[in-house]
């Protein structure tokens, strides 16, 4: 006697409270059994108004919002938001100024991958690595604050420089880090690359094709996982990158695998940066960082927009003037809120259990999606 069985679909929640949601997200899973049928992911928790904001506050006032719209790259928020309102209103900085902002720039893209290898690590269940990556931000964090004065929300560019030059002796410790860090990313490699569950974790899980990548305009990491050779440093060179030596890391994998090793490469580019900077800075006649640009900045009425790589890909600052003291119309551009329309096409098909190594792939932070 044969016996049918009807199965059906079974949705389920993960998040928004669930922490391995990577903020206040929630993922609307459909499963057939362990197998992924479709993974709606439903954003707006997080829903600050800050562009709104932004608009009601004058061009100056403006600038420590701009921490909280990706709060681990809070330094490329401020460096693309000053460009834009440089680019309006015509204010041009320093070779000095130019040369320190992209340094900050690279600590933080350093200091963010390193949020996301050692939570990358916890999706998976690995401890450890999370232990290691914490260790090394902890030195990195103290140097930026000593800087800057704060830990994770820096608000250290201005329109026209910088809140203030380097402290004493934060060139010689930031030398010291960047001398044996490169050590400490072959660690966290031996850790994970060559992990044999690791590799059966990430190794043909999440694609997402490089057709697919351009359709769905994804940026950085992401999308040079997916063989997208595109990196705004390079394809739309801005402060003094075109006088710096690096390679933008591209893989073929397609995979959650492939985004991980873009990354794994970025942090040793990134240190290759940042030492080429402080050959320049250590260079330069130390002089003043802020170009008086008066309590009031009043741009000429048009539009302006900037673009820059955060550590989560392309973010573009986009600014309408009308002569006032105010942005008339603000529109920040987060990578993460593109990035993140991928989720379902590259979890459909997989396993319930690979959904968070998926997401976790993606690196996203909610501010940078909900603003």
């Amino acid at each position: 006697m044969s016996v049918n069985f009807v199965t059906e679909e079974l949705v389920v929640n993960m998040g928004p409270q669930h922490p391995s949601t990577h903020g206040v997200l929630r993922l609307v899973v459909t499963l057939d059994g362990e197998l992924v049928v479709d993974c709606v992911p439903h954003i707006g928790y997080l829903h600050s108004s800050l562009e709104k904001i932004c608009e009601n506050r004058t061009y100056a006032q403006v600038v420590p919002f701009t921490d909280r719209f990706d709060y681990l790259g809070s330094l490329a928020n401020n460096f693309c938001y000053v460009r834009a309102v440089e680019q309006l209103a015509g204010i041009a900085v320093s070779e000095r100024v130019e040369w320190i902002r992209v340094l900050m720039a690279e600590l933080q893209r350093i200091s963010s991958h390193l949020v996301w290898l050692g939570t990358y690590g916890l999706d998976l269940g690995a401890t450890t690595v999370f232990l290691y990556c914490f260790r090394e931000r902890e030195v990195l964090i103290d140097l930026l604050e000593s800087a800057t004065g704060q830990r994770l929300l820096y608000n250290y560019l201005r329109i026209g420089g910088l809140r203030n030059d380097l402290p004493t002796g934060f060139v010689e410790k930031l030398r010291d880090f960047l001398g044996y860090f490169p050590s400490r990313i072959d660690e966290y490699d031996q850790l994970f690359t060559k992990n044999r569950i690791f590799l059966a974790r990430t190794r043909g899980v999440g694609i997402l094709s490089r057709e697919d990548a351009i359709a769905y305009a994804i940026s950085g990491p992401v999308a040079r996982g997916s063989g997208l050779d595109v990196d705004v440093r390079r394809s739309d060179p801005y402060s003094v990158y075109p006088e710096l030596e690096f390679e933008a890391p591209v893989e073929q994998g397609n995979d959650c695998l492939a985004r991980y090793l873009v990354r794994v490469e970025e942090l040793r580019q990134s240190v290759r940066i940042a030492l080429q900077c402080l050959d320049r800075i250590e260079k330069l006649e130390r002089t003043p960082v802020e170009v008086k640009v008066g309590k009031a900045i009043k741009p000429p009425a048009g539009e302006g927009y900037a673009r820059t790589e955060s550590p989560r890909g392309e973010l573009g600052c986009y600014l309408v003037s009308d002569g006032g003291t105010k942005p008339l119309r603000m529109h920040w551009r987060g990578p993460s809120f593109a990035n993140l329309q991928a989720l379902p096409m590259m979890a459909r098909g997989g396993l319930v259990a690979d959904v968070v190594a998926v997401l976790g792939s993606i690196d996203i932070v909610l501010g940078d999606v909900d603003r």
